[in-house]
């Protein structure tokens, strides 16, 4: 796929999620508000501030797009990477937020709460608006191959999370069982905390110049062995840069050749792994054998 082509995916799922974050977070405020529940309020209130994270989607996504200039000659691609750590924080931060209100809630248990049913449709309606919006959002990350948007994607699915906490939180309520959702609200914090430190992780890995897997060096030295003329690989290292990878390898040919057949072997071999997998530069060097 052309990087034209991700960009502007990118940009129409972020938008399609800024637009979905604001109606529906307003719709959960007012509602909330209406029906007596804290709950849905705070859910309304988790949705807005999503509006961020997709808003640093953007700004990365219009930033990491940019030609290489004299300061950054490989390009701007890790603003993805950048963009990917503050979403696997911000996730974390959610999580954290659901399990303080866990344990403020079982300090300070409310056994009077009483909040209406069409509190529990609109929690419920949200789950499945939420739900959607990961489906729709995770399907363009892998149709793309974007870590960011993938980020960004399970941070919807935290929201579907978080629906589906306040709608055990009003049946129970609504059934005279007001500690029902406080079990569950602690497990699915649980879950969005540990899903957080997993993206931040990979995003702080990626940052450190951390190599790629042993399967993907294989299919690089694979690709440049295939080349006609070439004799051998080896000092091969790899990086990410975004979504992109950098590949630095020492490729060998007959000593017999010229400087201009071996340099063009190299040139093949190059473009070789270009065509075949994400890469943004092969940086080769020609060892004669």
């Amino acid at each position: 796929m052309l990087m034209s082509e991700k960009k502007a995916a990118t940009k129409k799922s972020s938008l399609i999620s800024i637009l979905v974050n604001i109606c529906l977070g307003t719709a959960q405020i007012i509602l909330g508000l209406f029906s007596g529940s804290q709950g849905l309020v705070a859910d309304g209130i988790h949705s807005l501030s999503d509006m961020f994270s997709d808003f640093v989607v953007l700004v990365a996504n219009q930033h990491s797009h940019k030609d290489p200039d004299h300061d950054h000659p490989y390009g701007h691609q890790r603003y993805e990477t950048a963009a990917s750590l503050f979403i696997g924080v911000s996730l974390i931060a959610v999580g954290v937020g659901m399990l303080w209100n866990v344990i403020t809630s079982l300090l300070e248990p409310d056994m009077t709460r009483q909040v209406k049913w069409i509190a529990l449709w609109v929690a419920l309606g949200s789950l499945v608006i939420k739900e959607g919006l990961f489906q729709y959002m995770i399907y363009v990350a892998k149709k793309v191959k974007s870590s960011m948007l993938a980020a960004n994607s399970w941070h919807a699915r935290s929201d579907a999370a978080s629906s589906l906490v306040v709608a055990l939180g009003i049946i129970g309520a609504l059934y005279g069982y007001p500690l029902f959702d406080t079990i569950a609200a602690l497990v699915v914090g649980l879950i969005i905390v540990k899903m957080g430190w997993g993206f931040a992780l990979e995003a702080f890995h990626d940052l450190m110049d951390r190599s790629l897997s042993d399967d993907m060096e294989k299919k690089i030295i694979s690709i440049i062995l295939a080349t006609p003329g070439v004799k051998g690989c080896h000092d091969l290292k790899t990086r990410k840069t975004g979504d992109m990878i950098l590949v630095d390898a020492h490729i060998e040919v007959d000593a017999k050749l010229t400087l201009q057949e071996g340099h063009d072997i190299g040139v093949n071999a190059r473009n070789a792994v270009m065509q075949a997998m994400p890469v943004l530069n092969v940086m080769t060097h020609i060892d004669p054998v």
